[in-house]
């Protein structure tokens, strides 16, 4: 998908027309489903005719240019893509990125992005190389073999700053990607000059009808490049099985075998409470279906979260392969691929109903592709707007005459590996149940009298090296601006041995990259694992799917003790998801986001409630922190 496509010369002689960029406007929206941002608008009145003009003396005119270039299967857009043949005769592609910069701001301790006015950005030279990337990896083809460069060009931008960028991209693999200013765009000392520094020198026109072919290619990743994944994956400690969780991938690995060789869709659903090892899994047979001959596969999650932890872990080479499911289905996904869909019970189904039998884009994923594996927790389900069941699952493989297959993990290898913690907390969030006071020894689990307490907890943690971190329900207000500083939202006022205290806390930060002048504050995604997060406090969001050593449960108002069972209080909530909820419906999601919550530490929880009531019910069943 592109917005416009023709020679250089026919683009010069209407980018600069308003029409132009209007007609621009409508079919951004047509195929892409969004306007475009009115400073996306505004980049292509000012960058557009800047680079015809520089095409131009270049003496590039026949050369097919594409404007915002769709790179699907990471949701990227190039954007401009030069299309030409090269002297052995290949199509040959130069993906170049614009920036109308005229100053930025570099900072050696994050090399590889960059500030420019309000927003941090990837440098330009890492934009480039991650477009070449993946024109190379998942649209060239040994039976249609493409030759890629790149250049990233600043037209506005003065030597000084060119010099900065080149200096901070030197020593990476960025540094095989031109970052041209506005010096070197002039046709000094020739036309051939400039088309030499913009990385076009053997640029040659091709016809229309070889560009078409190109846009047909289907967007899939190479064999060469899911081979490396299987290997990275096998190699990566994290994703080492034991036990039953090895048994489970070979069941999964053997129902595919098995509905690849009915050649009917099938669905296969992997179960199991926190910790029993769905996502290493999932990830092990993301490396297993990738050394497979003629395979397809992804691995989802609703989760952005996890999906960035897991590109970290893997390496960002493979994010085409590795993605997040949201509203709709990554491009790529055809009737052979095997789509491993991990936290299947975030799935959103949302607006709160299902639209008749099936969560819509849920049922168009596991339609269009061969085998979905789902691996799913009923018991996370944490909003009306998300989530499936086993039963529904069934039901629609019925309804579809696709093959079903069902594999239970009991198993737990979260929380040291505790059984007994485990039922313990399915048991103390069951809506009414006896729950009885904990006595085990396996588990490090035990009640905080007051915030100051599990505060000292996590950071004595934290200094031996260990990871800590305290959660909460979402009681308190969350108005802190994306990027820090943060504020310290999160306040608990209680009655000290001298008087009234108060203690305050920020919440992890929103923004999905560190802050250029905080870089010490993780960014969302890392917030679990990151040194800093153990100052801030996550919610439901950032902690599902995550664990770290310690853990701190801070329950809110939302979910109190009275007598025998839980009562709901949705008033309480700041989550506009569910603060509208009749009571009796919010206290479902309520007991299971305090599940996921109590269910991250590996090896010790200390809970904690805002509650008079709540705490001393906590405080029969635990027993007290050791100061």
């Amino acid at each position: 998908m592109y917005l416009y496509g023709g020679t250089v010369a026919e683009a010069a002689r209407q980018v600069g027309d308003e029409a132009f960029i209007a007609a621009a406007e409508k079919r951004f929206a047509k195929i892409f489903g969004v306007s475009p941002r009115p400073e996306e608008v505004q980049s292509w009145r000012r960058s557009w005719p800047a680079l015809t003009e520089i095409l131009c003396a270049a003496e590039l005119d026949a050369v097919h240019v594409l404007l915002e270039y769709s790179l699907p299967a990471t949701g990227e857009r190039v954007d401009v893509l030069l299309v030409g043949k090269a002297s052995d005769g290949r199509l040959c592609m130069v993906a170049i990125e614009l920036k109308q910069w005229t100053h930025a701001q570099l900072s050696p301790a994050r090399p590889g992005m960059v500030r420019t006015g309000e927003r941090v950005v990837q440098h330009p030279a890492r934009q480039v190389g991650g477009y070449v990337h993946y024109l190379q990896q998942w649209v060239s083809r040994d039976q249609f073999p493409l030759k890629v460069c790149g250049a990233a060009v600043l037209h506005d931008a003065p030597a000084d700053l060119i010099t900065e960028l080149r200096a901070q991209a030197a020593h990476g693999p960025s540094s095989v990607f031109p970052v041209l200013g506005r010096d070197d765009l002039t046709p000094n000392p020739s036309a051939h000059a400039l088309a030499q520094r913009l990385g076009c020198a053997d640029l040659r026109p091709t016809r229309w009808g070889e560009v078409e072919l190109l846009l047909q290619l289907e967007h899939r990743p190479s064999p060469a490049l899911l081979a490396r994944a299987g290997e990275v994956i096998e190699g990566r400690d994290a994703f080492t099985l034991i036990g039953d969780q090895d048994l489970a991938r070979q069941e999964v690995l053997h129902a595919v075998d098995a509905a690849r060789a009915r050649g009917r869709k099938s669905i296969v659903v992997v179960t199991g409470g926190p910790g029993t090892g769905k996502t290493v899994i999932a990830c092990r047979l993301l490396g297993d279906l990738c050394k497979q001959h003629g395979s397809n596969p992804r691995l989802l999650s609703p989760s952005g979260t996890l999906t960035r932890q897991l590109r970290r872990t893997v390496g960002d080479d493979f994010r085409g392969l590795i993605t997040t499911f949201l509203n709709r289905i990554p491009t790529g996904v055809t009737n052979d691929s095997v789509v491993l869909l991990d936290e299947a019970h975030r799935a959103r189904t949302y607006p709160d109903h299902q639209r008749a039998d099936f969560p819509l884009i849920l049922g168009k994923l596991v339609d269009q592709a061969a085998v979905t594996v789902l691996f799913l927790d009923e018991r996370q389900i944490v909003r009306p707007t998300e989530g499936t069941t086993l039963k529904e699952l069934e039901q629609h493989a019925q309804r579809r005459g696709s093959s079903f297959a069902h594999i239970d993990l009991v198993t737990q290898f979260r929380c040291n590996g505790s059984r007994a913690y485990q039922q313990w907390v399915d048991n103390l969030f069951q809506p009414e149940a006896t729950v009885p006071v904990w006595t085990g020894s396996d588990y490090d689990l035990a009640v905080a009298a007051d915030p100051e307490q599990f505060t000292d907890w996590i950071i004595e943690h934290t200094h031996n090296g260990l990871t800590a971190r305290a959660t909460a329900g979402f009681c308190w207000s969350w108005e802190s601006p994306p990027t820090p500083p943060l504020r310290p939202e999160v306040e608990i006022t209680w009655d000290g041995p001298d008087g009234p205290r108060t203690w305050a806390r920020p919440w992890n930060s929103r923004a999905d990259e560190p802050g250029f002048d905080h870089p010490d504050v993780p960014a969302r995604p890392f917030w679990a694992t990151d040194p800093g997060g153990h100052e801030q406090i996550g919610c439901i969001y950032t902690a599902q799917g995550m664990e770290y050593s310690y853990n701190v449960v801070i329950m809110g108002e939302d979910l109190v003790r009275r007598g025998d069972r839980w009562v709901a209080n949705p008033e309480a909530s700041r989550d506009s998801q569910l603060r509208d909820l009749p009571p009796l419906r919010y206290l479902r999601y309520a007991l299971n986001t305090y599940r996921v919550l109590a269910t991250r530490g590996t090896k010790g929880t200390r809970f904690y409630s805002t509650d008079e009531s709540t705490q001393a019910y906590l405080e029969k069943l635990l027993p007290r922190h050791d100061r």
